[in-house]
């Protein structure tokens, strides 16, 4: 809750009886005016001296001798870690954790210059990894939701450089990030941290395929992983952020496949030998299953839905059909799911999802041959027709489920 909340809405309450005018001064006193603006102040105060300093200096970096510039950059990077620690201690938490965030980039941008003036950064990724593990080290010693965000993304650019630059693969910044990110997740599940976490697994995984040339749907078995491991969390809300960028990927894949499919040449990008392939999906799927069971989760193995490998049908009409069965049976067990647990978030995501699946569908029976003016004018009746009546169902549901007024 925030005081713009209780001074807007307070007033209201008081009105109502709700609570009373002493309780409503109470909980104004909470939260006090401007805190966090004030807090803000001093951190973006430092960060734009800071910017000034670092401006200077780069203007002039290559007429500096070497010994200067390398005493400026550890005079920085002491300076913010000092100072943040400092500001810690003295209860500045925010302001604090903004100067060690900063040493942190500082870190960073030393070891790229030092590299640079000794030539070894096109040619080790030693050091890059070294600010990946910094960045661990320090999540986990300040237990930091923002340490834990920069982390993830520094190790997404260290991958993307070695890949990308070097021609390799660091299964060592993958491995470490996996580990030190996800197990710093599974002890403090956030649901902010779980979406960054799977974003920064996939990104890498993503990496790996493309690293390797091998089929494109070999992405899903990392990717099916990540998900599975939402499974066993306890915390749900946490659980479930870490499922969404899998399921997302997927749903967009199919989507995908559903319009573009019919062609053998684009299937066959995506068929992988089916033996193994299936094989490993089935261990993941079975794990996820597990999981599930003992989360008394069983509901969302619909989610799976997704991941049945249509791709090996022959491209054409056997293809497209089973993809748009599939996309059909997904968001309706969405919105099935959402009916039973009452949750109105759910329902307008499935809802989302079967119009947007019917507008697929729409477009790949008519499109040839239907003329363009009707197209459009029957596809804009059929999906405000089929939203009309969803939302009145969605109506219906959460109307049987209000308690009755006293």
């Amino acid at each position: 809750m925030s005081r713009k909340l209780l001074e807007t809405d307070g007033r209201e309450w008081v009105q109502k009886g709700l609570i009373s005018e002493a309780q409503w001064e109470q909980l104004l006193a909470l939260y006090p005016t401007d805190a966090t603006a004030v807090g803000l102040l001093p951190l973006l105060g430092s960060l734009l001296v800071g910017l000034s300093a670092l401006s200077i200096v780069a203007a002039n970096w290559q007429g500096l001798p070497e010994l200067l510039r390398l005493a400026l950059l550890l005079g920085a990077l002491c300076a913010a870690y000092a100072g943040g620690e400092y500001f810690r201690r003295r209860g500045n938490l925010s302001l604090g954790m903004g100067l060690v965030a900063l040493g942190l980039v500082l870190f960073g941008a030393s070891i790229v210059l030092t590299s640079q003036l000794y030539q070894l950064i096109g040619y080790d990724l030693t050091g890059l990894l070294a600010w990946a593990v910094a960045g661990m080290g320090l999540t986990w010693l300040y237990r930091s939701r923002l340490l834990f965000l920069m982390t993830a993304v520094i190790s997404g650019i260290v991958q993307g450089y070695n890949t990308g630059q070097l021609g390799a693969f660091s299964y060592l910044t993958a491995v470490g990030t996996a580990l030190g990110l996800g197990y710093y997740w599974w002890r403090r599940p956030d649901a902010l941290l779980g979406g960054v976490l799977a974003t920064g697994l996939l990104w890498q995984a993503a990496l790996l395929i493309n690293h390797l040339h091998v089929k494109i749907t070999w992405f899903f078995i990392p990717a099916m992983l990540v998900y599975t491991l939402g499974d066993w969390q306890p915390d749900r809300p946490a659980g479930r952020a870490l499922q969404g960028p899998p399921l997302v990927t997927a749903f967009l894949f199919t989507l995908g496949l559903a319009l573009f499919g019919e062609s053998d040449i684009y299937a066959g990008q995506l068929r992988a030998p089916m033996v193994p392939y299936v094989a490993a999906l089935a261990a993941v799927a079975l794990l996820s299953a597990v999981g599930k069971r003992q989360r008394g989760r069983l509901g969302s193995l619909t989610d799976w839905l997704l991941l049945l490998p249509g791709f090996y049908f022959t491209g054409g009409l056997p293809l497209a059909v089973a993809t748009l069965v599939v996309l059909y049976a997904y968001s309706g067990s969405v919105l099935v799911r959402a009916h039973q647990e009452q949750n109105p978030d759910r329902v307008t995501l499935g809802t989302v999802l079967f119009i947007l699946t019917t507008a697929v569908a729409y477009f790949k029976l008519t499109w040839g041959f239907m003329d363009k003016s009707l197209f459009f004018l029957l596809g804009g009746l059929l999906l405000l027709g089929i939203w009309w009546g969803l939302r009145r169902r969605a109506a219906r549901t959460f109307a049987g489920s209000t308690p009755p007024q006293p």
